[in-house]
């Protein structure tokens, strides 16, 4: 048991080297390209926080795996919501003024419908993850039309987040030990989840909602709780809704396309439903005062509590 556990902590490691050098990479290649600093850091800030995620779940699809790659998809958005923008707000009250993040949530809001609807057959089908990539495809289209006309000082803390060195061999360095760090970090994740889930009690798609989810998610709420502490509270807002959405409309919908993926019974009636809820509460938070207060992170903290004491209780024991 002990080997299981240093063997799935080092591959969560792993994946979190490998995500920082894949951005980092990224974005000093994108730099000594000639793209715009806006464009990649929009980009990074929203989308390259789930790469970890992404690995993982293309890992757990091969290896056959389906629903702890189901548990993490749909996992690592409740922690987003609940865990990392309520941990940060916690620390330090999150001013965000980046406009595109409220209608952005708001097509989360629409793509968890759909897979709600989509999955009451408990299957998603080919045809209904492609309906989730093209969402994601206007989600991004939209995301950059919208932030071109962002305030100067939104954009200035996007472009500041993607900036580092230009040499082109240190980030082709880069970019190598991403590759390396993340094929291995997913694998020792991927086959070391099961076993560990087992000797928890914890049925494959809650050792994906619950160790696997979290797991990967702690290195991106230790950054948020410091970007907190910074004033960047769009980059923390950016990152947990962003990720979300990539989360369910490009990894799930890229699952579904790749082979038709069968749904355990739970997970229309009350994964997908609860991260549809914490987005939910989330929204008046963006279309009010701009902030997200310690108290209002106070309540996300809460509600991904009582949805994890929710699932532990009474969800649970059936799927055993």
């Amino acid at each position: 048991m002990l080997t299981t556990v240093g063997m799935f902590l080092l591959g969560l490691v792993l994946l979190a080297l490998g995500g920082d050098s894949l951005v980092k990479g990224a974005s000093g290649l994108s730099r000594r390209l000639g793209l715009s600093p806006f464009a990649t850091g929009v980009l990074l800030v929203a989308f390259a926080s789930s790469v970890p995620e992404l690995a993982v779940n293309a890992r757990a699809v091969w290896a056959g795996y389906q629903d702890i790659a189901l548990g993490n998809a749909v996992g690592s958005n409740l922690v987003n919501f609940g865990l990392t923008l309520g941990i940060a707000a916690l620390v330090a009250p999150l001013t965000v003024r980046w406009r595109a993040l409220a209608p952005l949530l708001l097509g989360f809001a629409l793509a968890s419908v759909l897979a709600i609807v989509f999955g009451r057959d408990s299957v998603l089908g080919r045809g209904e993850g492609a309906v989730l990539l093209a969402l994601f495809v206007l989600a991004l289209g939209f995301l950059f039309a919208r932030s071109r006309d962002e305030r100067a000082e939104v954009r200035e803390a996007l472009e500041a987040f993607e900036a580092t060195r230009t040499d082109p061999l240190l980030n082709a360095l880069r970019l190598a030990i991403a590759a390396v760090a993340l094929w291995y970090g997913a694998r020792l994740v991927v086959e070391n989840a099961p076993p560990l889930g087992a000797a928890l009690g914890l049925s494959p798609l809650l050792t994906g909602l619950l160790p696997v989810a979290v797991g990967t998610a702690l290195p991106e709420i230790a950054a948020a709780v410091a970007a907190a502490r910074r004033g960047q509270g769009d980059v923390v807002a950016g990152h947990a809704i962003g990720s979300s959405l990539f989360n369910l409309t490009f990894v799930l919908g890229g699952m579904a396309a790749f082979r038709p993926l069968p749904l355990p019974g739970s997970f229309t009636w009350f994964e997908l439903p609860a991260a549809l809820a914490l987005a939910l509460v989330l929204y008046p938070m963006l279309r009010g005062d701009l902030r997200i207060t310690r108290g209002e992170g106070g309540v996300l903290v809460a509600a991904y509590l009582a949805w994890l004491l929710f699932e532990l209780v009474l969800i649970q024991p059936t799927a055993l």
